[in-house]
Parts: C-alpha cells; structure tokens; sequence
C-alpha cells in the first residue's frame, strides 16, 4: 500500500517597497511610527522589505535596520516640494528593484501611482486624514492635494484608510471603496517599565503631576488652544509640549510666545526613545487637541501606555478612544477643554478609571501584530500571479 504526505506549499517571501514617509528608525511622526513597526515585523516574518529613507531628514545613513533594508535618497527640501521628490525618486528605485509590493503614505503622492501603472505594477495608496485641511497648506498647495483625493480614489489600485471616517469619506464624496485598517500600538502598562531616561530631572518634572501633549508644532494639531485651556482653568499642573516641526516657524513661535507667558508650561522640543516612553509614562494624562479628522498614532501610542487621554470631539478621535476616554467640544474648545482640565484635576479617579480603559481597548483593537497580520494577506493578494 501507497502512503502519500500532504506537506503545506512554502509560501515565497515577498519584496515590499515602502515608500513616501521621512523614513525610519522613526524621528518624526505617525507614517513614520507605522513604517517601523510593520516592516520590523514583516522583515521578522523572512519578507525582503526596503524602506525609503530622506537623506537630509537622517544624520547617520544607515544601511539597514532591525533586518529591515534602507535605501537613503536625496529630496528637495522645501514645504512644497520634499515628500513629492523624494517620492519620486523612490518609485523610480523600487520599480528597477524586483519588488512584489508598492506601498505609499501620503494623498499628493497619488500621481505617482500612474508612474507605477507604466511598468505594469500595482500601488497600495494610504490616504491618512483630509490632508488638504491642515492649515499650513494654503493656495495652489491646497488646491493640489484636493485633487489628488480624485487621483487617488481613481487611480490606486488600493486604497487604505485608517479610520471608518476616512473610508466613508471616499466612499461619500468618489464613489470608491476603500480599506480599512488602522494603525497600531503597543501595550506598555505604567509602572512595569523602566526606561534609561532623565528626562523628568532634566526638566523639572514630577511623575503623575505634568499634562503632556505630544504632537507635531504644526497649527492644525492646535497646540495654542490646549496653552490657552491651560492657563483659564488655573490647573496647579505643569503643561508639557512635546514635539517640533520645520516649515512653520512663525506657529512656534506664536505657541512659544503663550508657553513663555505662562510659569507652568514647558516646550521641550522632539523627544524619540526612552526620552519620549519615559515621558509619556509619567504624566497625569495627554491631551489631544488636534483638528484634522483621522486616526492618530500618537494618540493610540499614549492609549497604549496606559494613560487617561483627552481628545478634541471630532468623529475619527471618538471613534478611537470609544468609552476609554474624555472629549471636549469642537465649537467651544478653549472653555470647554478648560473644564475638562478642571474636572480631571479635582478626581484622580476619573483619572485612574481611564488609564484602565484605554490600556485595554488598545490590547484588544489595536495590536500591531494583528495589523502586520492584514497587511500580510493583504500583500500577498497584490503579489504578481496571485
């Protein structure tokens, strides 16, 4: 008698370009954050990933990283026109590169997917929020990534949205489906990690007595608003803002100016790696007063770290936080953030309540490793032949 073994097929490991971010490791922003975390792991998981880096955005050029590859190209290095070269040149390498997968972040970069369409190739496009509405694009700026919304529900072959808003959107306004996968975090309950910091003696800061905001210091992520809020609700609380950005000098130095009047508020400027873990780890709670509709990562990552979290009540921010957090109103954001201000600083068990919440609706929503697993299938469907 015969005996025959079924043995599963070994799956191909797939090329994966990863373009249109300022590259990693991360030392910006959201895109960037995401970039690290899916390519480590899809690298861990014996895919070739390539990851395209700015040159002028990195001091060290590093070849590779944590198994992930680095491929540094140079950019124009103006408000207008750095994401779109760098873009560009990026498409350019990873079309004469023998990847499987095209992958891009950011809406202006969609006429570049026609490029790809040249050579026969399939893009994944992830749209982020309305990118059109942040108030440094004016003018021509403005007008332009309106109509890359059209070019990119027409043209890419997928297109992700991190939030249901973001996918009613394009389904509302284009006629497109689109698909929706969020972005991740990585559970680190307080008090059960140590990180190799001083940054809370560096800046004169006890734990659990410090408000924090953490984002861009660009004007649609409001940081003037939460300064103002501070200062009406009289809170005994040092407001701490995290975060910095080029191109929009004369917004720092308006937050400068208000933080500077004030004897309880701190700007630190960037702060990455245990600097940034240690920091967050230690405030009373974090405030997002962020405007533009869409998920943001640093709002899952400050879930993620177990702490109460306070958001500007637009759809896409409610739609992350569910019942694991506060909100204040849109319409009335100055007053209405100040009383929240108020209301958190009397009952730290509201506080305390939070902090359990939002630490295990990021366990059970938003776990990288189950996003990795979406992106996986997700890419072995685009893979030539499948």
């Amino acid at each position: 008698m015969n005996h025959t073994t079924d043995t599963p097929a070994v799956r191909k490991p797939l090329r994966i370009a990863l373009m249109g971010s300022r590259g990693i490791p991360a030392t910006y922003s959201g895109f960037e954050t995401f970039y690290e975390q899916l390519a480590v792991r899809l690298a861990a998981r014996g895919h070739a990933v390539t990851v395209y880096n700015r040159r002028h955005h990195f001091k060290t050029h590093l070849p590779d990283y944590k198994g992930v590859r680095i491929v540094t190209l140079p950019s124009i290095p103006s408000k207008h026109l750095d994401t779109l070269t760098h873009s560009f040149l990026s498409m350019l390498h990873a079309l004469w590169s023998g990847n499987d997968v095209f992958y891009l972040v950011i809406v202006g970069n969609s006429p570049l997917v026609w490029l790809a369409h040249l050579f026969g190739k399939k893009v994944i496009l992830n749209v982020d929020g309305a990118d059109f509405a942040r108030d440094k694009w004016t003018g021509f700026a403005k007008r332009y990534l309106q109509w890359t919304e059209r070019i990119a529900a027409r043209s890419a072959d997928v297109v992700i949205a991190d939030s249901t808003v973001i996918e009613r959107r394009y389904h509302e306004l284009f006629g497109r489906d689109t698909l929706y996968i969020p972005y991740g975090a990585n559970p680190q309950p307080r008090g059960e990690r140590h990180y190799d910091s001083d940054v809370l003696a560096r800046f004169g800061l006890t734990s659990g007595d410090y408000i924090l905001f953490v984002s861009r210091m660009t004007p649609e992520n409001r940081a003037h608003i939460l300064v103002e809020a501070h200062r009406r609700s009289g809170s005994r609380r040092k407001l701490v803002l995290v975060g910095d950005a080029p191109y929009v000098d004369d917004y720092k130095r308006e937050v400068q100016a208000a933080c500077a009047a004030s004897d309880n508020c701190i700007m630190t400027g960037y702060l990455f790696g245990d600097d940034y873990r240690q920091i967050s780890s230690h405030c009373s709670y974090y405030v997002l007063p962020a405007g533009i509709d869409g998920t943001r990562p640093v709002l899952l990552d400050q879930m993620a770290f177990g702490n109460c979290v306070v958001v500007r009540d637009t759809p896409a921010n409610m739609e992350v936080i569910g019942d694991a957090g506060l909100s204040f109103s849109d319409a009335d954001d100055v007053d209405s953030l100040a009383a929240v201000i108020r209301r958190l600083d009397a009952d730290q068990t509201e506080v305390e309540a939070m902090r359990g919440r939002a630490l295990a609706r990021v366990a059970e929503r938003y776990s990288w490793d189950r996003i990795t697993d979406q992106y996986e299938a997700l890419f072995r469907s685009m893979q030539p032949g499948a």
